[in-house]
């Protein structure tokens, strides 16, 4: 049960080994002659209308406004908890304070 399994092994042939070939170099030929042009990408290309275009202008002004309220709600959450802690520093300092007296 806890033996390990081992899969069948491979039959297939064992490669030949090839000697390499060695080509000398040919005197006065160019070396970007020989090599063939390389074919142009085919890449498909983005048409845009003025519908696509409204269309993105339209989204990525709603992405700004979007990050921009809640960087600026962020913000305010951070003032108002400043505030508050401040607030509550004056109190318990004004408790404390009156406690002495």
């Amino acid at each position: 049960m806890f033996t390990p399994k081992y899969p069948p092994q491979d039959t297939a042939p064992t490669p030949i080994p090839t000697v390499p070939t060695v080509h000398s170099p040919v005197p006065n030929v160019s070396a970007h002659a020989a090599v063939p042009p390389a074919p142009p990408a085919h890449r498909p290309t983005v048409q845009l209308t003025a519908g696509s275009t409204l269309a993105l202008f339209a989204g990525g002004g709603a992405v700004v406004l979007v990050v921009g309220t809640v960087l600026v709600s962020m913000l305010l959450a951070v003032a108002v908890t400043a505030a508050s802690v401040a607030v509550c520093a004056v109190v318990v300092r004004s408790v404390l304070k009156s406690d002495r007296r």
